[in-house]
């Protein structure tokens, strides 16, 4: 844990630090998580780790989350950190290929986007941050997002060396947030299935009448 200006939960902070120690002792790359209300003077997230990297050791990898803007993102140092593990797939939106069709026919433009929208599926935090929550459950929608994160990174980096990470909770959570992603866009389409075919059959109705 780099810094945390959200969470202020050492049960949190312990277990991160637990994996992200294994993960150095083991591949010799540092996975540092970095929680921050907001960023000053309208600075970006990436010239933010840009500047924490200036005060680490290479290799290492930054996870940062920036709750004011609800904005994520991961840096790695030197680039080709990023063959370790795959930043598109741990920042989609969709967590499950249900979800990646969806977005594909709601937001794609072209074939290319939209065959990027179902590859890189399988996101770990941002489906969860997109949960509603009232109170104190923010704060945990938080910690539980940033640490399903922090562990598919650290689990990626290490099967990348060979390695397994004792400390890690496994794909136990991501599996749970998959099969509840399933369920929802599963209603969503049948919801939407329902309308159109209602719609359809009010036209059909007018025309005969």
């Amino acid at each position: 844990m780099y810094k945390d200006e959200v969470v202020h939960n050492p049960n949190f902070t312990e277990q991160i630090n637990a994996i992200g120690a294994e993960l150095k002792a083991k591949t010799g790359v540092s996975l540092y998580l970095v929680m921050v209300r907001d960023l000053e003077n309208n600075q970006s997230v990436a010239d933010f780790e840009k500047n924490i990297t200036a005060e680490l050791d290479q290799p290492s990898v930054i996870m940062t989350f920036v709750e004011l803007k609800q904005q994520v993102d991961i840096l790695a140092r030197p680039t080709a950190l990023y063959k370790h593990f795959n930043k598109s797939q741990v920042l989609s939106p969709n967590a499950t290929f249900i979800g990646a069709v969806v977005s594909s026919i709601m937001f794609a433009r072209n074939y290319d986007e939209a065959k990027e929208f179902i590859v890189n599926r399988g996101g770990t935090i941002l489906p969860i941050l997109a949960e509603r929550a009232k109170g104190d459950e923010i704060i945990s929608k938080y910690s539980v997002a940033m640490f399903n994160g922090y562990t598919d990174v650290a689990e990626q980096i290490a099967a990348n060396h060979g390695v397994t990470l004792s400390s890690s909770a496994g794909n136990g959570s991501k599996d749970f947030i998959d099969i509840l992603r399933f369920i929802f866009y599963g209603i969503i389409l049948y919801a939407l299935f329902i309308y159109v075919r209602g719609k359809y059959f009010r036209k059909k109705r007018e025309e005969n009448e």
